[in-house]
């Protein structure tokens, strides 16, 4: 099968820049190795930046249904210490930039704005290769394949579109993420919902030993929890996260002497805790300009979560999306300009996605910012 314009992965950044190719009668296909749309929870939250993210959804004509899914009131934020006492508590004014919404909420307002059969569902890509003049071939798991003149990987961390363009692979970073998630929290667990209060908590050690958590407030008293972990990816191997007891204790130990209604975030969860390790490129990744091909999104600048990554995968599938059609029948000059722009704003915000200092904590929301 050949299409003019194939996108690997459904995820935001894709699917941002399948809708604005739509919106300038660019055709496009999307294939994603998920079996459907709900093949998964896509969970989470989101803040969605004015800077960034809503300038993506405003190139995809899609303002309106953007505002249908904000979650009034959650860019409330707190920051608390281990003691539980709290350093900064800012409400949600309805004057901030960065309104939440839930993640497949708005993964599902992008694939309802593409005409139908434009995301293959169940491809899973297996292989790409050159094919010159520009043209690449794309093999699925199926059995089957693709020929585009134009590929682009949207396809996350282990990108197979990547290695076309570059030899770098992510490096573990030395922590993880543990997620956990507290369900009927105002109920069940009343004194960890004050804490977290009506948005995003962060609570860290004033010590400084990289011991930190994240949690946010989801939709119907749901709790998600992001704990930070400091281990070499052995010491998680060692770990059965199958076994919801012996993994929770396990992380649980790591917060000793931490207040309860905070603890109770990794203890109270409710199912076995999740564990995400952490990945990046190198800061400054970038790739000479080859035919036919390019990247977004994590594919193209994986760095440590800083509450960015989705707002510059939409970013990047927008301005993607517009470089294409401002330069019509001009594949290679598109791609020039996209890059050209994509590459220092990629290495901006990874210098930023480090592991935060008490200080910068403090620092970041007292300036009235996100993490």
């Amino acid at each position: 099968m050949h299409t003019p314009v194939t996108i690997i992965g459904a995820g935001l950044g894709g699917l941002v820049l399948a809708r604005v190719l739509h919106v300038h009668g660019i055709p496009a296909t999307v294939y994603e190795a998920e079996a459907s749309p709900t093949a998964r929870s896509q969970g989470g939250m989101l803040d969605i930046h004015d800077y960034n993210g809503q300038l993506a959804l405003k190139a995809a004509d899609l303002m309106d249904e953007f505002h249908g899914i904000v979650l009034e009131g959650r860019q409330a934020t707190r920051l608390l210490d281990r003691n539980g006492t709290v350093l900064f508590d800012k409400a949600d004014d309805g004057t901030g930039g960065n309104p939440e919404v839930q993640r497949g909420e708005l993964r599902q307002i992008l694939l309802d704005a593409l005409p139908a059969g434009t995301v293959r569902w169940g491809h899973k890509a297996t292989g790409v290769r050159a094919i010159g003049e520009g043209r690449h071939e794309v093999t699925f798991a199926d059995g089957t394949s693709a020929v585009t003149s134009l590929l682009v990987g949207a396809d996350g961390a282990w990108s197979r579109v990547r290695p076309l363009l570059s030899d770098a692979a992510p490096a573990y970073v030395g922590r993880s993420f543990v997620e956990t998630c507290l369900y009927d929290a105002d109920t069940l667990h009343p004194a960890t919902a004050k804490a977290v209060g009506a948005g995003t908590l962060s609570a860290f050690d004033p010590d400084g030993n990289g011991k930190w958590l994240v949690a946010h407030r989801e939709k119907g008293g749901v709790l998600r929890a992001h704990i930070t972990v400091t281990r070499p990816l052995d010491w998680f191997a060692a770990i059965d996260f199958t076994d919801a007891a012996a993994a929770t204790a396990r992380v649980a130990a790591e917060y000793d002497g931490w207040a309860p209604e905070l603890t109770a975030l990794i203890t109270a969860g409710e199912g076995a805790p999740v564990l995400r390790p952490l990945h990046a490129l190198p800061i400054g990744h970038r790739w000479d300009r080859a035919p036919g091909v390019t990247l977004l999104g994590d594919a193209a600048h994986l760095s440590p979560p800083d509450g960015e990554g989705a707002n510059l995968a939409m970013l990047d599938g927008a301005e993607l999306g517009e470089a294409l059609a401002a330069h019509p029948g001009d594949i290679e000059g598109a791609l020039t300009a996209y890059e050209q722009a994509l590459f220092p704003r990629s290495a901006a915000s990874a210098k930023v996605a480090h592991h935060p200092t008490p200080q910068d904590l403090i620092n970041f929301f007292a300036q009235g910012e996100r993490t």
